[in-house]
């Protein structure tokens, strides 16, 4: 049994976004599960064993903090969202577009008051990450921001009960995700990190400032986000990660992070994963509005794409940490893969040898450029 106390400071100098590939096991037995060939508590079994494999893997290879890898999620987001009370799943006509891609299919309906849910699956999830992760190690939780769940047709979340009143949906949303950081804290939870698409996408849409259509939507996103950080308990980490899109190895939205840089300075947070793996992300300077604000939040620069096999030159690892570090305090500065490797069941074109050596090269190149 382990003690949810630590004294490391998180975001770890090197650290982890959250998935993990889907070993062929897991994808059978879900697919069997689906078509009514073994029971849930079958598919149970699987998960858990797999889930145990996956974790004495993250320790061996030296991380401090581990996920489940998200096992029991087809989705990254849909999941967490269709258990909230007010909330389903649906099929819709078609899927996301990724570059040109379409996704498979799946959409939000908000069919009733959104409330917390005490019974929501990913306490159970966590619950089980945290009895099997050793002495020392710290179990980290990942779920969608709020922001994500943003009515909004495009990322197909339809609102069939608050009718684009958004004051009244905040004020229900932000009071459910309250209420839910505080269960995940009462079972033990001390790092929780926010996966947000909205960022990404909002600053592709956008060149130097962003679009003024926009503006009412980022601010909603501060004031939420905002309102569950200042609300978490002091010893509770809480984490974002900015995402434009992680789908089979494709992306959905392409730009700097200048249009959306002085709402991302306003979070209330404790830590930042931003994507850096490819020309996309555009450059370091935005970073510096973070790190002028006062809070001392670190910035956890993903360099280390998940998205290809092809292992990053760590020499070049390096030298892009000093290029940002002439924006952010090298103290303030970590580095991790610039998203998971599987934030749906589908998972990127990696092997499970390629992700392992991603996360020994971030490891090593942490290792050389940081002390502690």
């Amino acid at each position: 049994m382990m003690t949810v106390e630590t004294t490391t400071m998180y975001p770890n100098r090197f650290d982890i976004v959250g998935s993990f590939l889907r070993p062929a096991k897991l994808k059978q037995a879900r697919a069997e599960f689906q078509a009514n060939k073994i029971s849930r508590q079958a598919l149970t079994e699987v998960e858990n064993a797999e889930i145990n494999r996956l974790v004495k893997k993250e320790v061996e290879v030296g991380l401090t903090d581990v996920t489940s890898g998200e096992f029991r999620r087809s989705w990254w987001h849909l999941d967490f969202f269709d258990g909230l009370n007010g909330a389903r799943f649906f099929t819709p006509e078609h899927g996301f577009i990724f570059n040109g891609q379409e996704t498979r299919k799946g959409g939000i309906k908000i069919t009733n008051k959104l409330t917390y849910n005490p019974n929501h699956p990913f306490f159970d999830d966590f619950n089980y990450l945290k009895k099997i992760v050793p002495e020392g190690i710290t179990p980290k939780q990942t779920i969608p921001s709020p922001s994500v769940f943003f009515p909004n047709k495009e990322a197909e979340v339809y609102d069939n009960y608050y009718h684009n009143d958004l004051d009244a949906f905040l004020e229900d949303e932000i009071k459910a995700y309250q209420e839910t950081v505080q269960h995940f804290y009462d079972l033990g939870c001390r790092y929780l990190q926010l996966d947000d698409t909205s960022w990404g996408m909002w600053a592709s849409f956008s060149k130097n400032t962003i679009k003024p259509e926009l503006k009412p939507l980022c601010e909603a996103a501060v004031k939420a986000i905002n309102a569950i950080a200042d609300n978490k308990p002091n010893d509770l980490t809480l984490t974002m990660h900015v995402c434009r899109g992680n789908y089979d190895s494709n992306w959905a939205g392409a730009g700097a992070y200048d249009p959306v840089a002085d709402y991302l300075a306003q979070l209330h947070i404790d830590g930042y994963f931003l994507e850096y793996d490819d020309e996309r992300s555009g450059g370091f300077e935005p970073l510096k509005k973070i790190a002028d604000n006062g809070r001392h939040q670190r910035i956890v620069l993903g360099l280390v794409t998940t998205k290809r096999p092809e292992l990053e030159d760590p020499a070049l690892l390096q030298k892009r940490i000093q290029l940002a570090s002439q924006y952010v305090p090298l103290a303030d500065l970590c580095l991790s893969p610039q998203c998971g490797f599987a934030s749906t069941e589908e998972g990127n074109h990696l092997t499970e040898a390629d992700q392992w050596n991603k996360l020994k090269l971030v490891i090593d190149t942490a290792k050389e450029v940081w002390s502690d």
